[in-house]
């Protein structure tokens, strides 16, 4: 059996590469890799050589970006990827093309296999998420043929949507797999390579653009920066994804001045994670403070309406883009009581293990016309 898998960009990626290590290990099964959108552009630090770093075999490239970064740019762009995968696909020929999340790359990737009759995975079905994201999730059930979902929750919304049961399956999420086996970088290995004080507290910050706010990009960040500033605190600013307002953040990012807000471009998912685990709080709108934090039980201060409607524990504050909230929070998670609290958090998408049942999964799925053809449950 042979499983295809279409990756754009690093959030995606800490669900897939799980997944590929194990079909690596099983003589049975065999991949086609489709890597496409930022992983190939050098201003998000060309995430490509980390995937041939990790020794993975590359059966396509697909440049798709059309430069400006708005809404328009991203429209024309999935456009143009969604022009390119069906001849990766029939190029690759895969028995199921398996996909992760809830970008665009992913949910141009379902509409061309079921036109080619490509049964479709998707990892992290029926999750909520406070933007395009999650409309775009939802599509990518109905068009999906099998989902794997990271807790009973999730899986009962994917049941809401119509789909039928024997399709759902409770894995856990894969990318907290990498988090339990302990694949990040050590203190000493950070200190070393990012030149940080890995011996003061350290604020983790990722602002990501939310495209229906997109004019508001560069305000929302500024109420960010103003909090920050007034912390004071040593604070590592991870640069945003490609999404449309995402050039205002890099703009006013390039202009600040030196002092305790250190900006990097980009992170190799091995060192972006020993920073979050020893991080004394995330802060900004990543879904890494959602999903990957707790694992850690470091403190997340979530802002604005990006990652509103998912599943929190409790290492979490929410607060809207105002600098004096932001602020106050940031205190409030430092605080020896709320630290205590994070610690304690449990992980709701999982704790280990879930690449391994995925893969099992597949290799125990029968492609025939009752997967092929979908019915409504109502």
């Amino acid at each position: 059996m042979k499983i295809a898998f279409i990756t754009g960009s690093r959030s995606e990626w800490g669900y897939i590469r799980p997944i590929l290590r194990h079909i690596e290990q099983d003589p049975e099964l065999g991949y086609a890799l489709i890597v496409t959108n930022m992983h190939l552009l050098p201003r998000f630090g060309s995430s490509i050589h980390e995937i041939e770093r990790d020794g993975f075999r590359i059966a396509e490239r697909i440049f798709m970006v059309y430069d400006g970064f708005t809404g328009q740019t991203m429209a024309k762009s999935l456009a143009s990827l969604l022009s390119e995968l069906p001849g990766a696909l029939e190029r690759a020929s895969p028995d199921i093309l398996l996909l992760a999340g809830d970008r665009g790359e992913q949910l141009m990737g379902a509409i061309a296999a079921v036109h080619m009759r490509i049964p479709v995975a998707h990892v992290q079905a029926g999750e909520l998420s406070g933007h395009i994201d999650g409309v775009i999730r939802h599509a990518i059930t109905k068009l999906a043929h099998i989902h794997f979902a990271a807790n009973e929750d999730f899986a009962e919304r994917v049941r809401c949507l119509g789909e039928q049961e024997f399709r759902i399956h409770v894995t856990g999420a894969p990318l907290v797999d990498e988090l339990v086996e302990g694949m990040f970088d050590s203190p000493a290995q950070l200190a070393r390579c990012l030149g940080i004080a890995v011996d003061r507290p350290l604020i983790l910050a990722v602002q990501h653009p939310v495209i229906e706010d997109e004019a508001a990009a560069g305000r929302q960040l500024d109420e960010t920066i103003a909090a920050l500033t007034e912390i004071a605190a040593q604070t590592v600013f991870i640069a945003p994804n490609s999404d449309a307002g995402s050039q205002a953040i890099r703009q006013r990012l390039a202009e600040l001045s030196a002092g305790p807000i250190h900006v990097l471009q980009n992170l190799p998912r091995s060192q972006f994670l020993g920073l979050l685990r020893i991080a004394a709080a995330i802060v900004g709108n990543s879904s890494s403070g959602i999903l990957e934090a707790p694992t850690f039980g470091t403190p997340c201060v979530n802002i604005g309406r990006r990652q509103r409607g998912r599943l929190q524990s409790t290492h979490v504050i929410n607060v809207d883009h105002h600098r004096d909230a932001i602020a106050g929070a940031i205190r409030t998670v430092l605080s020896p009581a709320f630290v205590a609290q994070a610690r304690r958090a449990r992980n709701p998408y999982g704790n280990g293990g879930a690449a391994e049942r995925i893969v099992k999964i597949l290799k125990d799925t029968v492609v025939d016309e009752r997967l092929l053809n979908k019915e409504l449950t109502f």
